[in-house]
């Protein structure tokens, strides 16, 4: 990763002390944090999430605490209950695991609607009631939610309410073959764990985002937002009254009718996300404006947990990123953002 930005350096070395690859992974994360999103993370077992996140956690010299859901966890397990003092008589609060600045909500799909609401609407309000008194949440607060693309059987899917609340859904793959060798390599002995060390603090994190709000979005890169976020309303069956183009879906099957593909577009939430995050990553790269590469490629991230896929688009194994790709080809770019950006 080639950041111009002294913090963003100095954090991603630090956690390439413990996790090897994922660089673009670990550049959303800092443009989630920058951003005061949310992250959703979808990948196989054993892939550094807990790992990743608490290495994030470490180098930023936060809290991090990690709660692994399942079908049997309560809502006061998450955010903490009222809890009796025999001595005196009295009940005090118990303040759960999400009272901490890093959260991993480990396999969120596994437990009940009722503990992911509590997540959820904790990650929204930014604070929790417990026994009728509010408590803020640690400031900065973020949460990392991972879900397992297999072993579906049992588990309870987000609702789409409650995915959107998500700045990021990203997808984490196997590493390359060198990355492999090279953990063997350096921590294939039991004794030869990584050690980090905080080279950043929360109110460093607080003050950049002073930094990230200064990034100029122009007007032109603004419309083209909206465009591409509105692309995807526009290919719901019946908008507007009338039948949605056909999708250009690349390297996919021939151009099916788009009511065959989405059963909804994106909230107005994802323009919101949209708009965020690019000014994030345009900061990370050393820039003071948003140009339209930059939308393009942190479009999927923002967009593939806010569009429905319908029977049909699953049945024929066309995947939400196939889809949005089809869109940005689709919808062209402002000639006011392609001489500058600005």
């Amino acid at each position: 990763m080639n950041h111009t930005r002294p913090w963003a350096r100095k954090v991603t070395a630090e956690i390439g002390k413990a996790v090897l690859g994922q660089n673009q992974i670990v550049e959303r994360l800092l443009v989630a944090l920058l951003a005061n999103g949310h992250v959703l993370l979808e990948g196989m077992p054993g892939l550094a999430k807990t790992l990743l996140i608490r290495s994030l956690g470490t180098a930023l010299g936060l809290k991090f605490e990690r709660v692994q859901f399942t079908p049997d966890l309560l809502p006061s397990d998450v955010v903490g209950t009222m809890v009796f003092q025999p001595k005196d008589g009295q009940f005090i609060p118990h303040l759960g695991p999400i009272f901490a600045n890093l959260v991993l909500a480990d396999e969120i799909n596994r437990a009940p609607a009722k503990v992911q609401s509590a997540l959820l609407e904790a990650m929204q309000e930014r604070q929790v009631t417990i026994g009728g008194t509010s408590h803020k949440l640690p400031h900065p607060f973020f949460v990392m939610a991972t879900q397992n693309p297999v072993e579906q059987e049992g588990t309870y899917p987000l609702p789409e309410a409650q995915r959107d609340r998500f700045l990021f859904k990203l997808m984490v793959d196997y590493p390359a073959e060198a990355e492999e060798r090279e953990m063997m390599r350096r921590w294939g002995q039991v004794t030869a764990q990584p050690e980090l060390a905080p080279v950043s603090d929360g109110a460093e994190l607080l003050g950049l985002r002073a930094e990230v709000d200064a990034i100029h979005v122009s007007d032109a890169i603004q419309a083209y937002m909206l465009a591409l976020v509105r692309a995807t309303r526009a290919l719901i069956a019946g908008a507007n009254g009338t039948p949605p183009p056909a999708p250009a879906l690349p390297g996919g099957p021939a151009a099916a009718p788009a009511k065959q593909l989405l059963s909804y577009g994106a909230s107005p939430r994802a323009s919101l996300g949209l708009y965020q995050a690019g000014k994030a990553l345009a900061w990370l790269r050393g820039l003071d404006h948003v140009p339209p590469g930059i939308v393009q490629e942190i479009f999927l991230d923002v967009m593939r947990h806010r569009i429905g896929l319908s029977y049909e688009a699953e049945a024929e194994g066309v995947g939400a990123d196939q889809i949005l790709r089809g869109v940005i080809d689709r919808t062209p770019v402002p000639a006011s953002a392609l001489v500058s950006g600005r």
